[in-house]
């Protein structure tokens, strides 16, 4: 009887692991509006993208003239992501803006541009160390 009292007491026993956040989870803290606005725009390390804001306006631009919507707005998302590490909220805005007439998504990140922008600015300076 007593294996048997083991082997349920093991099953009862509850497995706790601390879960660890993320630096832009502990930066945003309790503001989960622009936690969630940031975390499927911004560039972690923008310093790894090989391409300039206007490269990507433009070849999203020649895929939006040939009708392209999927390639022209990923070209959009890269624009604006780099607007965001340039803090430059309103290529933010403009490029974001054309993602979400483009593919017909809502992007959180129009909602608090300003807010957001500042909150990965402080990301940025704070982890992003040279």
């Amino acid at each position: 009887m007593s294996f048997l009292k083991k082997l349920i007491r093991k099953k009862e026993e509850k497995v706790v692991t601390e879960v660890k956040k993320t630096e832009l989870e502990e930066l945003c803290g309790d503001d989960k509006e622009t936690y969630e606005a940031l975390l499927s725009t911004m560039f972690l390390d923008p310093r790894e993208i090989r391409t300039s804001i206007g490269e990507a306006e433009e070849k999203a631009k020649e895929f939006e003239n040939s009708g392209d919507r999927l390639k022209a707005v990923t070209q959009y998302q890269i624009a604006g992501r780099l607007a965001i590490s340039e803090g430059d909220v309103e290529k933010v805005k403009k490029f974001f803006g054309k993602c979400q007439e483009l593919s017909e998504t809502d992007w959180p990140i129009l909602k608090i541009p300003e807010k957001a922008v500042a909150k990965a600015q402080e990301y940025y300076k704070k982890y992003l160390k040279e």
